[in-house]
Parts: C-alpha cells; structure tokens; sequence
C-alpha cells in the first residue's frame, strides 16, 4: 500500500510535468515557426517590389521571353529563390528554375490574386512541380504611368525553416524532458520522505497485528502525519489496555471454569458446541478438541439431555431454564442439568449446566439402605421381646421353670441389642475422629496371636483348621494394640461364620514397601460378584440365609480402623472357592521401642497414605 501511494503522489506531478513541457515545446517551436515564416515572408516581399521596379521597363519595352527567363535566372541566382514573372493576362512570362512552357496559367493563383487585390500577396503549399512545400509572395509590377504590367513572384522552399523549427523542438523537449526527470526524481524523493512516516506507522501496526502491543512510533511533527502518528499511539495504548483486560478477565474465567465441580457447556444458535470445561468434558467422557465445534448431540449422546436441550430452545417454554434430573447409562452416573438460553452475538445459544449428584444419590440409597437394614435388625429382638413380655403377662411368670426360661431369653435379645448400640456407638466415634487411637510400637504377634486364641474354641467347635503365618523376623507395626487386634478377630470371625465344616481358615503376615499386609484366607462359600463392593458398609450381609445372626457391623468397623490407622482393606473372593480378607498398617520406625512412653494419641481417625 505505502509504494503505491508513494507513487500516487509523485506520478501526477511527474505526468503534469511531462504534459506542461510538451504543451510549452509545441507551443513554442510554432511561435518560433510563425515568427520565421512572417520573416520570411517579409524579406521575400521586400525582394519581390525591389525586382518588380527592375522587371517594369522590360515588360513596358515588349522584352522577348528568353531574356525574361533569363533576367529571372539571374535574380534567382542572386536572391536564391525561385523567381517568376508573370504577366497581366496570368501567363508566365518569366522562369526561373522550370520550363514556363509547361506551366499553366496562374491568374488564380492564391497570391497573384491578392496581390493583385492589395498589392501584395503570399501563400504556402506544396509545389507539385518541385516536389516540396514553397513559400510563395507576390507582388504587381506597375508601369511608369501607374498600370499592373503584372505580378512578380519570388518563392523559397520551407525545409530549411521545418527542419530549423524541428531542431528547436527537438531541444526544447530534450530539455523539458530533462526538466521533467529532475521533477520527477524530486517528487519521487519528497514523495518518499512524505510517505516515509506512513511505512513506519504500517510497521508498527503489522508489529500490533503480530501480538506486540508495545510497539510504537513517536514523532514530534505537527504535520497532520505528526497528529495521525500520535493518535495511532494513543489508540494503541487504548487495545493495548483493553486486550491486557480482557486477558486477564479470560484468564479467570478460565481458571473458574477448569476449577468448577460443575460442568459448564455453552452452544450457539446452529447446536454447535463452543465452549466445554474440564468438568464437562469428564462427565460426558470425551475432551476439549474433540468437543469444539461439534453438535450437542454428538457431545452428550445421552436422550434426556437430548430432549431438555431441545426443550429450552423450541419447546412450549422456548425462553425459560430448563432443569430437570438425568441419569446416565454409563457408570451409574446422575446429573442434574440446567440449560438456560442466552443471546450471544444476535444469536440464540444456550449455556448448559451439569452438576453431578451421583454421590448424594448413593449417600441417599446408603442413607435408606441403613435406615432399612437397623429397622430391620432391631425389629427381630424387638419383636422376641414383645413375644416374651405378652407370655409372661399371660400367665407364664406363675409357671417358675417356665418364666426363668423366658426371662433367660428376654436377657439375651436384650444383649444384642445393647451390643448392637455399643457397635454403632463405637463405629460412630470412629467415624468421627472422637475414638483417639493408641498408637504405639506392637510385635505382630501381640495383634494376631490373642485374635486367634480368643477364636480358636469357636473354629474347634465348628471344625475349622485355624492356621498362623508369621514371618521370623516381622518388624512391629504402628497400631493401637486393641484396635488391631478387633480388626483381625472381626475377620476371622466373619471366617468361621462362612466357612463349613471341613474348611481351613489361614491368617498370614508378610512385609510390603513400608507395610505389612495381614490377609485372611478361608475356603468358605464365598461372595457374590455383586456384593463384593458393598459388603463393608454397615448392616450389609452378603448372605442373610447363612449368616447365622450378627448385626452386619463388624467389617464396617474393621474398615474405619484400618482407615484411621491409614491403612487400606479389601476383599477378593470367587463365589463358592472362598474369601481372602486383607489389610495393611504402617511399620513402625526404628527408633521407636515399645513402651507407655512412646504411645501416641491420634484423634484423626482419617490419616490417608
């Protein structure tokens, strides 16, 4: 753009240049012309009346043509000019150069007329007999008395004064010429240093455009080049601003939105996804790029959201939120989704909010599992005693073999509920950090060993074989001794109870990294696939057929223990092979020693590893 306003500004004033040169060469090569012609034209005159005097007495005295042509050869010689007599009637009498024989009359000869008419006349035009354009000027040869005897012509061809008229233009134009290349060159250069600022000013915006928005031009002119320069500053420093605000403004809204719980979707009047956050992007499990620019479809193939989307842009409601509940066909996943339509660019779009609520879905399903299974696990005692209380009432308590039985009975529904409370007394404090733990150096046979005594007289009476691997050399744990010891004889317990008779029951200890792994293995029945995952949650029985009583809490608080001691625990079974129950506790560290003095209190029961 700037070399072509460059030389939009130099090109017309070298094009006038140009023009006004040949205008003044044409002119003035004519004017010099006119004026040699005029001359010319006089000089011939003045020798045409000095001849015509001569000529007079020789036409008064009846001279013989032959000394006319003569006499006229003799004044062309002299003059070097063609000279011609002609006589009153218009016949040649006299010749200079041609034959006046074959020459036809010339009374209507331009300038034998006029002259003639005025005295003297002239004309110019090609001669046909000589070949090139004559100038021709005549003037009427009187008598003594004062008659026309006839007219003297003189004539001089014009070359020489068309080729000295062509010499001059051609100098004049060589010099305008001349003229008109220095103006050019001047225009061009002041046309450059014109422009000059403009390039640099298009430099600096290419430099903006690029993303350097600290690129500038100063200049202290007061030209209007100096005022545009100075606004373009300003306005530089204005984008500048602004696209350093709108950076920043971008950067936290990025930062939101790759932060929020929540997944963020935002489509354009076409369907067509322009905007998706991490969250969003997770829950409809796909990413960024490949979500741009796609359908909605396409993103959430998912038919309620389909249909809410649809709702909120064309729907009897077209305009309102929509929200409604959707649950998802992959991984059990629950969303609450709310699409709000927005004007964007003169355009319908809609913003589309995801709000996973599939953890308080499962806490509500734990929540009515709980509620259902303690109901149902408090009614069975409950009911026994109801039973119990209407026997003794009708009669029973005057039969005394008969009420202490009944009484009996009513003492042991009455222990399991007391050590039902208890547990969920004690799983509660777990839970709640309010059941400090112990913790302190323990010999891992301190924690397996009284587990599995306290246990063996059970396994005996139901014809288990109860085993213990120990390493030699096991390095003591980190654990409050107790706790511990609940964990193992909690699993060993659920063992016996799934096992039947026959089985074998195997409790191990090996060192793992920077824990010990304790597992216990039997060769029971088994859990179902189904029920592995929830088997640790409170009051769930994998089997209530077989279970043979228990209130379903003892693996919920073998978990939290071994939580609060940052350990992990887990299950592997296959359904009809057995189970094998493991769980890890931390070694303890060299320098510490079992002892009161080194126990530690731990009231965060949610210690992660």
């Amino acid at each position: 753009m700037v070399p072509r306003l460059r030389w939009r500004i130099a090109l017309p004033y070298v094009l006038l240049i140009l023009a006004a040169t040949l205008g003044l060469t044409v002119y003035v090569s004519n004017q010099v012309r006119e004026v040699r012609l005029a001359d010319l034209e006089a000089q011939l005159a003045a020798d045409a009346r000095l001849l015509a005097g001569s000529v007079a007495p020789a036409l008064e005295g009846a001279t013989n043509a032959e000394a006319l042509d003569e006499l006229a050869r003799r004044w062309a010689a002299s003059l070097g000019a063609r000279v011609t007599i002609i006589g009153g009637d218009g016949i040649v009498a006299g010749e200079s150069h041609e034959d006046r024989s074959q020459m036809d009359n010339h009374l209507n000869r331009l300038e034998v007329q006029e002259a003639l008419a005025t005295g003297q006349g002239s004309s110019r035009r090609y001669s046909a007999t000589l070949g090139y354009e004559m100038m021709y000027v005549a003037v009427p040869i009187q008598g003594a008395e004062g008659q026309v005897l006839g007219v003297m012509r003189v004539a001089l061809p014009l070359d020489e004064i068309e080729a000295g008229a062509g010499r001059l233009r051609q100098s004049i134009l060589l010099a305008g010429l001349a003229v008109a290349l220095l103006a050019a060159l001047l225009a061009v250069i002041l046309a450059g240093h014109t422009t000059r600022p403009l390039r640099q000013l298009t430099g600096v915006a290419e430099r903006i455009a690029a993303g350097d928005l600290n690129a500038r031009l100063y200049s202290s002119g007061r030209d209007e080049v100096g005022q545009l320069t100075r606004a373009f500053g300003h306005m530089a420093d204005q984008i500048r601003d602004q696209v350093t605000t709108l950076d920043e403004e971008q950067a936290r809204l990025s930062a939101v939105l790759d932060h929020m719980a929540d997944g963020v979707l935002i489509t354009d009047a076409n369907g067509h996804v322009r905007l998706i956050n991490a969250a969003a992007a997770r829950l409809l499990d796909t990413d960024e790029e490949q979500a741009l620019g796609r359908s909605f479809a396409q993103v959430a193939p998912y038919y309620p959201l389909i249909e809410l989307w649809k709702g909120c842009r064309a729907g009897p409601g077209h305009g309102e939120e929509q929200v409604d509940l959707v649950e998802v066909s992959r991984q059990g996943l629950f969303l609450q989704a709310i699409i709000t339509p927005f004007p964007q660019a003169e355009a319908e779009g809609c913003l589309v909010i995801l709000q996973d609520l599939t953890r308080i879905r499962r806490l509500e399903t734990v929540r009515r599992d709980f509620i259902s299974n303690i109901s149902h696990e408090l009614r069975t005692p409950l009911a026994g005693l109801k039973a119990l209380v209407d026997t003794l009432r009708g009669g029973a308590i005057k039969d005394p073999p008969a009420a202490k039985r009944f009484l009996k009975r009513m003492d042991a529904e009455v222990d399991a509920l007391t050590q039902m409370v208890e547990e969920l007394l004690e799983l509660s404090r777990i839970e709640s950090g309010q059941a400090p733990l112990r913790l302190a150096a323990t010999p891992v046979a301190e924690v397996v060993v009284p587990a599995l005594d306290r246990l063996r007289p059970q396994a005996e009476r139901a014809g288990l074989e109860l085993n213990v691997v120990l390493p030699r050399e096991a390095p003591p744990v980190l654990a409050d001794a107790e706790r511990a010891r609940l964990v193992v004889t909690n699993l060993v317990h659920n063992a016996v109870k799934f096992t039947p008779s026959g089985g074998r029951i195997t409790v191990a200890v090996e060192p793992v990294e920077d824990d010990l792994l304790f597992s216990v293995q039997d060769t029971g029945v088994g859990i179902p696939a189904e029920d592995l995952a929830r088997i640790f949650e409170r009051f769930y029985k994998a089997d209530r057929a077989r279970s043979g009583g228990g209130t379903g809490l003892g693996l919920a608080i073998a978990k939290h223990i071994v939580q609060g001691h940052g350990g992990r625990i887990w299950a592997e079974s296959v359904e009809g092979q057995g189970s094998t129950f493991c769980f890890t506790l931390p070694r303890a560290l060299e320098r510490e020693a079992p002892g009161d003095e080194d126990r530690v209190d731990r009231s965060d029961s949610r210690k992660k590893r």
